[in-house]
């Protein structure tokens, strides 16, 4: 597989496509931003013909096999988020801020609004799988929306005519409604594409409560949580629970400002709070 890479910052530009497509209620409407001509928007849609094309049943299960071991790197948090850090491109069209102020921009906002320490945590972590490009990922193998794999692509997820090149699309074992699942089976017998946000989960998923667990793994998940497009795949429990992803998301999309937070002050709140939730040493 020819393993090419955006040359732009195309977390940054996800981000920005995702304010397009899922504006916050009185904001413009999509056809009112950028025109889908301008380059940075071809940069975006290269980005999913990679995603799409090379998200497979079997590069799902391949790097499932590979990641969920939890053998790349024992750091503590700091260390993983200070790691994350040197993500940093000098491309970032938006903002100019580390992943770490990222991170805080998202937490602080849950913690104005009140909600449990949990969840202020969840929106300090939501973010630290993203340490996958740090391990030699592409870009595509680690952001964007997320979607099952081993069952038909909805025409619900962002740029569905580049699954046209995907090997599964020709596969009667995957290309059905069902494919290799049953109906209603529960989003934990599913997989999902692969990206930070099931790589996350995997390192948190003994350590942080359930609804936290459910933010982590399926806030890109835009297809369901939005568009309500694999409600055949979906149980009762997964219904219950969406509603902490749907009550996250505004915060991970809408609180990013050029206003960088003081990392310094705000350290040791943070370092107390993940010490009554995670251990001294997280395998990733």
């Amino acid at each position: 597989m020819k393993d090419t890479k955006p040359t732009l910052d195309i977390e940054e530009l996800w981000e920005e496509d995702l304010r397009e497509r899922y504006p916050k209620s009185g904001e413009k409407k999509k056809e009112e931003f950028r025109n889908y001509d301008n380059p940075d928007r071809d940069t975006v849609r290269e980005f999913y013909r990679l995603n799409h094309t090379y998200q497979s049943y079997d590069f799902v299960l391949a790097k499932e096999a590979e990641y969920k071991k939890l053998q790349k790197r024992k750091m503590t948090l700091w260390e993983a988020v200070e790691f994350l850090n040197t993500l940093i491109d000098d491309s970032d069209p938006d903002i100019d801020l580390d992943q770490t102020q990222h991170l805080l921009q998202t937490s602080e906002a849950i913690r104005a609004d009140g909600h449990p320490d949990w969840f202020v945590l969840t929106g300090f972590l939501h973010d630290l799988g993203k340490i996958l490009c740090l391990f030699g990922e592409p870009q595509w193998a680690v952001v964007g929306d997320t979607f099952p794999v081993g069952c038909q692509f909805s025409n619900k997820i962002v740029y569905p005519e580049f699954f046209q090149d995907n090997p599964d699309i020709d596969d009667d074992r995957y290309n059905t409604k069902y494919g290799v699942y049953e109906p209603n089976c529960g989003l934990d017998n599913v997989h999902m594409s692969w990206g930070h946000d099931e790589y996350l989960y995997t390192a948190m998923k003994d350590y942080m409560p359930e609804s936290a667990l459910y933010i982590m793994r399926y806030h890109s998940f835009y297809a369901q949580h939005r568009e309500g497009a694999y409600d055949h795949l979906m149980n009762e429990h997964d219904h219950k629970m969406f509603k902490w992803v749907e009550k996250f998301n505004p915060y991970d999309l809408y609180t990013k400002s050029p206003q960088a937070p003081n990392v310094a002050e705000l350290r040791p709140y943070y370092e107390d709070l993940a010490s009554k939730y995670l251990p001294d040493t997280i395998a990733f």
